[in-house]
């Protein structure tokens, strides 16, 4: 199978990239190098350097002809779609409609599996665990243009036919996860502990989050390839962790024992997120293998390693 993955070079992508490329697919990487990194880059993939938005991008999808492409590239700053809306339109909404457009001219489109925003779009008030009937009602701009985007590939299936699958995902973490987007507290804290730096945690610390590996999305996103699901599906752990306890856990893998410190809140942060997985047993066969007591560990094995 060809396969385009669009942030290829990034955190979560990259892990995609490697799997479809495991599992025998043809895989065509576009990424801007923004915030992804070389060091990603699985050398038995295409790789094209180029904006999603841009004719670059869709020159070389169109020309590569893809049957499946995943759509990982996104602008994922909750606190910057705050401060700067329409770029973050820019890049959810119209450089999606850009790359999937493009792979459709390729004439050989089959389906999409969209990284979607389970834990933006759902809002303060929403019944936890949140199940995927429930409205969207994201408190940033973040939230309304990954919806957006996956409204568009419903709207795609019932005009062209192309099957998508939008992976709602909670709080992703884990090996080669970045500075960026809201998830990125336990890089940001990991990367701070192991320089002996302090901690800054911003409110109470008893904000929650459904915190997911990096692997158990991955393999969510094998999964949708071949499910004949349709639709929007969570991809979580439906288990709540508070901030707090992030900050208490890689701290305890590296030994510290110096609180951290504490900030105003800020701007457009949700209070509590947790997402029911539910569906994503019955309709992809998935269920979370991972939890947040070891994958703190595992993350932290990994930032030690990559920074010796």
């Amino acid at each position: 199978m060809k396969a385009v993955v669009t942030g290829g070079a990034g955190f979560i992508a990259s892990h995609v990239v490697d799997a479809y490329l495991a599992a025998g697919h043809q895989v065509l990487v576009i990424d801007d190098l923004s915030s992804g990194n070389r060091k990603n880059l699985n050398p038995k993939a295409e790789f094209v350097q180029a904006d999603i938005r841009g004719p670059e991008a869709a020159k070389a999808i169109e020309a590569f002809k893809p049957e499946v492409i995943n759509l990982h590239a996104a602008q994922i700053d909750v606190r910057k779609s705050v401060t700067d809306p329409r770029t973050d339109a820019e890049m959810n909404i119209l450089g999606t409609l850009n790359v999937f457009e493009a792979a459709r001219r390729g004439g050989n489109l089959k389906r999409a599996v969209y990284a979607a925003s389970g834990g933006s779009m759902y809002g303060d008030q929403a019944p936890i665990p949140t199940k995927e009937t429930e409205p969207p009602a994201g408190v940033a701009p973040y939230a309304v243009s990954k919806f957006a985007a996956e409204l568009y590939l419903s709207c795609f299936k019932a005009m062209y036919g192309v099957h998508y699958v939008g992976l709602r995902y909670s709080n992703v973490y884990g090996p080669r996860q970045n500075l960026h987007g809201e998830a990125g507290v336990v890089a940001i804290f990991a990367e701070r502990l192991l320089r002996g730096d302090p901690c800054t945690i911003y409110g109470d610390g008893g904000q929650t989050r459904d915190f997911v590996f990096v692997a158990d999305v991955v393999a969510a996103n094998v999964a949708a390839l071949t499910t004949s699901f349709c639709g929007g599906v969570n991809i979580c752990t439906a288990r709540e962790t508070d901030v707090n306890t992030v900050y208490s856990l890689l701290a305890k893998n590296l030994g510290i024992t110096t609180p951290a410190k504490h900030a105003p809140e800020r701007l457009g942060e949700q209070r509590r997120s947790v997402l029911a997985n539910d569906k994503a047993r019955d309709v992809l066969g998935w269920t979370p293998k991972v939890f947040v007591e070891e994958g703190m560990a595992k993350t932290i094995a990994w930032y030690r390693s990559a920074a010796n």
